[in-house]
């Protein structure tokens, strides 16, 4: 088969593949980028109806374009969609859609990019699939014995869906808090099975988004931003351990630092538990029909189970290449030991304090500028 050659392959057209694609444009440096769908951020697409950006619009902008005035300081999963097919159009990006990468290696000097529709051969290469790749399987001790729907939050669309129902959301995640307050707008009685300790920040402090002040803090260390901004997060959110929730031993910018993951962003959901509304229980044990044992002890009946337990990053592990590439991805890109090496750049892995799609517009200009002077 016939190689397909450019000088840079981006694979994903979601919100890193449409950043770096505008960047590199924007140099005049053209491109070929592919996505396996047929429409681009298609992740947005399939996400729940009631999601909201929890990183307010101005951290939440890529280069070169700004969401609308019109447009609310959390845009809803709708604007964000409409927002980034515009970004497509505005820059005219155009995906060779439904194109699966299945195999990338090295070979000479180039990148040999296997799919489902041919053969990519690139100078460059950047990989923007993103953080988040196939859901977890949900595995749970007796769950072939329960009657009732049992769904990885991947597939959860809307409350509405459960109104009336009794539902266990297990997990405590930016996603398992909003869809159990989505539950119980639309008539669901929400529980929520927490097993690990969790770092809990109000989304907007004294009115500001608490992002803009991660900006601030950000040139400390994260366990002395952590200790300069507790007491204010401590009289906003109060003792979490009355509701039946742990805390982590250390603080939301070191929870990232250490764990590469994200605390939760508070939009509503603790006066909601605070008020009854969605109850804390803890860690599942096993089922047995409609019955969930927990491990310290209780037994509830539930309708539905919605397992919010997050994503594997095995897509990305196609490349062949060392694996300490990837564990380089837990640092942004301007500390990355091996950043461009070899023509390889990763676009929107690292998860940042300061917010998700801010670090990818950092990511894509960085990148642009380095091919720029590469090529």
């Amino acid at each position: 088969m016939p190689y397909t050659q450019t000088n840079i392959l981006i694979v994903g057209a979601g919100i890193s593949g449409l950043a770096t694609a505008a960047c590199l444009q924007r140099q005049g440096i053209e491109y070929v980028i592919i996505e396996k769908h047929a429409q681009v951020a298609s992740a947005w697409h399939n996400h729940y109806h009631r999601l909201h950006l929890h990183t307010n619009k101005r951290v939440s902008q890529l280069p070169y374009k700004k969401f609308g005035k019109n447009i609310s300081r959390y845009p809803n999963r709708q604007q964000v969609i409409d927002y980034l097919n515009d970004y497509q159009q505005t820059f005219n990006i155009q995906p060779v859609f439904n194109t699966i990468a299945t195999s990338i290696n090295k070979e000479g000097d180039y990148w040999i990019t296997q799919t489902t529709n041919g053969i990519f051969q690139s100078k460059f290469l950047v990989m923007a699939t993103g953080p988040f790749g196939k859901p977890k399987p949900v595995v749970l001790q007796g769950m072939e014995t329960f009657p009732g729907k049992i769904m990885h939050s991947a597939a959860y669309k809307t409350g509405r869906d459960f109104a009336g129902q009794k539902v266990l959301v297990i997990g405590f995640g930016n996603s398992a808090c909003e869809i159990a307050i989505d539950l119980f707008e639309q008539g669901a009685t929400p529980f929520m099975a927490v097993r690990s300790a969790v770092n809990i920040v109000p989304r907007d402090i004294l009115g500001m988004p608490v992002l803009e002040l991660s900006l601030l803090l950000n040139f400390l260390p994260p366990r002395i931003a952590d200790l300069l901004s507790a007491p204010l997060v401590k009289a906003m959110i109060g003792d979490i351990t009355r509701l039946g929730l742990k805390r982590k031993p250390y603080g939301p910018l070191e929870q990232v630092q250490r764990e590469g993951k994200s605390p939760v962003l508070d939009i509503g959901t603790i006066r909601l538990i605070r008020k009854g509304h969605i109850k804390i229980v803890g860690d599942i044990d096993f089922i047995e029909g409609e019955q969930v044992h927990f491990k310290e002890g209780a037994t509830q009946s539930f309708d539905a189970i919605i397992a919010c337990i997050g994503y594997s990053q095995d897509e990305i592990k196609i490349i062949e290449i060392d694996s300490s590439r990837f564990d380089d991805l837990r640092v942004s890109a301007d500390r990355q030991q091996y950043f461009g090496k070899d023509g390889l750049y990763f676009c929107g892995y690292y998860i940042s304090p300061t917010g998700q799609i801010r670090e990818i517009g950092a990511d894509a200009r960085k990148i642009a500028k380095d091919i720029g002077r590469n090529i």
